[in-house]
């Protein structure tokens, strides 16, 4: 097993625990918020900050110059003048890097898929799921949503959060399919299932 995974996922398709159960399958590391402590222990930022800024967008900065200061390092005056979302980003792309560099694994949201665009041992996927499969999972995770309005609303926001996000910091479209390798939908084949068929996927993969 060589294989790095990258997991997008629609709020309420179970993409986190369809990526902790593969990491599972293949005995390969997870990664999902376990990437926030790790990117604030390695940067020097407070994990809360980290946090805060955690796949939210913003739209107060050029994106031409967020990749610019990557691209010269953080010493460059730019990085100085940087929101603290940017810089955040920044700690989690390199984050992403290392962990990719130090064997297989699987890493949850994100951009992961685009940090590790040029890496020829990485699988991107995408987890989705019809509207009543995703509000009876929100319903049962979360105690405090008691409607199934609620959870629609819920599942909105974050979904939009998450596509404005990426749609922002990568040069692709979230969701779409032809920004990935493979898009399952849970909600047909359940956890397990998407599990199964993941596996099969990367285990062909390897053997192309």
């Amino acid at each position: 097993m060589n294989t790095i995974i990258t997991i997008g996922r629609q709020f309420g398709s179970g993409g986190r625990e369809i990526g902790r159960k593969v990491a599972e399958h293949f005995g390969i590391k997870f990664y999902d918020k376990e990437l926030l402590s790790r990117a604030a222990k390695e940067s020097g930022f407070c994990e809360e900050m980290i946090q805060n800024h955690d796949e939210r967008p913003t739209n107060s900065f050029l994106y031409n110059l967020v990749m610019d200061t990557y691209s010269f390092g953080y010493n460059s005056s730019s990085f100085v003048d940087m929101p603290i979302s940017h810089k955040v980003f920044l700690a989690q792309f390199d984050t992403i890097k290392k962990i990719a560099s130090e064997g297989p694994c699987v890493i949850v949201g994100r951009c992961a898929d685009y940090a590790l665009h040029d890496y020829q041992n990485c699988i991107n996927l995408f987890i989705h799921a019809d509207q009543q499969s995703k509000v009876k999972r929100i319903m049962e995770r979360y105690e405090d949503v008691t409607t199934e309005q609620k959870a629609i609303d819920m599942m909105n926001k974050k979904d939009k959060s998450r596509q404005s996000y990426y749609n922002y910091y990568s040069s692709k479209k979230w969701g779409r399919a032809d920004s990935y390798d493979l898009s399952i939908n849970s909600g047909i084949l359940g956890i397990d299932g998407s599990v199964k068929l993941i596996a099969q996927f990367v285990e062909d993969f390897e053997n192309r």
